[in-house]
Order: structure tokens, then sequence, then C-alpha cells
């Protein structure tokens, strides 16, 4: 199963990820970009779905509710983040050229339709030394869903993040969560290195991932490097097992790395190494 996904640019549909074709339970994640007059429609069936806004200005209906969202775009600020249960039709109409993520997974239809504003997400500045970064907590208990979870995360350049490098699949009674990295990067030629790794089993796979891709975290430890002089975005959908208030559940930190959570400047080389 690939767990790298290159976009394809040659269509709205940038990429198209769905449980069948990741190899998974619950997670689905679309990425779209569509031009000034152009419209997407989707329904929601059997999920809960999210819609994030990366940039431009755009209509969206859920049925009846209207809403006008807009984003100048994902390094700029904070997103409005538009809910919709099961059972309803998601139409979008783009005023200007838009980009937007959109993803869901199975749920009852326990919440209603709602658009989450910037002002009610947490927003942390996590960790510090070489692996400081904004965690953007803009789908995450206490705000209502089922079974989804989402996050965005900027790692300025040189800077790590997912450090310590943690799981959620099951290992050492970690929660079950699947999880989509959708990345971009500032500048556009600019990369980061993410590793997926487990310690019980001979499961190592590295990538060098660039503006557009999309890593899937299927299980094990998952630590991301931003190369020095490519400030990076990236975009966490998950779902699993947890429902309802267990979503805010943490994960497992990987125990031969969870000691720097104390000790962010410890262990620091200081140069220059001088001649005896």
């Amino acid at each position: 199963m690939e767990h790298h996904i290159k976009p394809n640019r040659d269509s709205k549909t940038l990429m198209d990820i769905t449980p069948q074709s990741a190899g998974w339970k619950y997670l689905s994640f679309k990425a779209m970009a569509i031009k000034a007059g152009e419209r997407f429609q989707q329904a929601t069936e059997g999920e809960e779905v999210a819609f994030v806004p990366l940039k431009g200005e755009m209509r969206v209906e859920v049925d009846k509710d209207r809403f006008e969202i807009a984003r100048k775009n994902f390094f700029a600020e904070l997103p409005h983040v538009l809910y919709a249960p099961p059972r309803k039709t998601i139409n979008v109409e783009a005023i200007t050229n838009v980009e937007f993520a959109i993803g869901g997974a199975p749920a009852e239809g326990k919440y209603p339709t709602r658009l989450f504003a910037p002002s009610e997400m947490k927003a942390e500045i996590r960790g510090g030394g070489a692996a400081r970064r904004q965690v953007n907590h803009i789908l995450q208990h206490p705000l209502p869903a089922e079974r989804l979870i989402l996050f965005e995360v900027y790692v300025p350049g040189g800077a790590w993040s997912g450090w310590p490098p943690h799981c959620h699949d099951g290992y050492m009674g970690s929660p079950y969560l699947e999880e989509v990295y959708y990345y971009r990067l500032e500048p556009q030629n600019g990369f980061a290195i993410h590793r997926n790794y487990r310690k019980d089993k001979n499961f190592d796979e590295m990538f060098a991932v660039q503006s557009g891709d999309a890593v899937l975290v299927t299980q094990g430890f998952h630590p991301v490097a931003a190369a020095p002089g490519s400030n990076v975005y990236f975009l966490n959908y998950l779902a699993g097992d947890l429902l309802n208030e267990a979503r805010g559940t943490p994960p497992y930190d990987d125990p031969d790395y969870a000691w720097i959570k104390d000790r962010w400047e410890e262990n620091v080389l200081k140069l220059p190494i001088r001649k005896p």
C-alpha cells in the first residue's frame, strides 16, 4: 500500500483518499482546487464531514444552511471549519480561485451542521528548542464531532514536529486513529522529511515530501523535520475508535525520546569546536 501520495495537478481533485485506497477502516480525505465560478458537490451519505478552506473566497451550502467562507492563505490565518453531519449535501461555489480540503468518517448524526470560527479554536506553541512549532486544534475536543479530529501545524524551517515521536495505533494501549498529513510548503520548492516507524515490528519508512503531497499514517510513530529555509504547514485529519469527548485522549510517546519534554534545551552541541 502506497503511503506517500502525490497530487494530480491536472485535475480539480488534487487527491482522493478513501478507506479502500488507504487500506484502513474509517477516514476519507480529498484536496480540491476549483476556479472562480466553478462548483463542487458532495453528499455526506453515512459520514460526518469537515470542510477546511486553504485559500480563496467561496459560498458553501449544506442543504438550506448557507455560509460565506474566505481565507487569505493557510500561512496567514486560522480557518473557519465547516462541519456537516451524515445525510446532507454540500455545495461549494468558488467566488475566486479556491483550494480546500474535505474529509469524513462514519457517524450516526449526533451533531448538527456548524461553522466553527477561529476564535473557538485552541492555538498553542508546542515544544521548544529545535522542535518549537504551532499547533491549531481546529476540530478537537471540546469542539464537538463524533469521530473526526483535525489539527493544523506550522513548522519553521529547520525545526521538527511530532517530537517526541508519538503513535496512536493501539501500541502500548494507545488509541487507534488513522491519520492523513496534507503538506504545503513555503517556498514551493522546499521539502520536509516524514518518517513512520515501529519499535515492535520491522516497519520503517521515510519520505521526502513536497508541497501538495500527503502521507498516510497507518501505524507507528511519525515525526516530521522541515528542511532549513522550508516553512512547513500540514493539515491533519484523524478518525478511529475514539468517540465524542474521548477524542481528546492523548497518543503514546516513544519512551526513548519522551525525556525531552522536560529538557528542551539539553544535549545541544555547542559550537564552535576549537582546535587543541
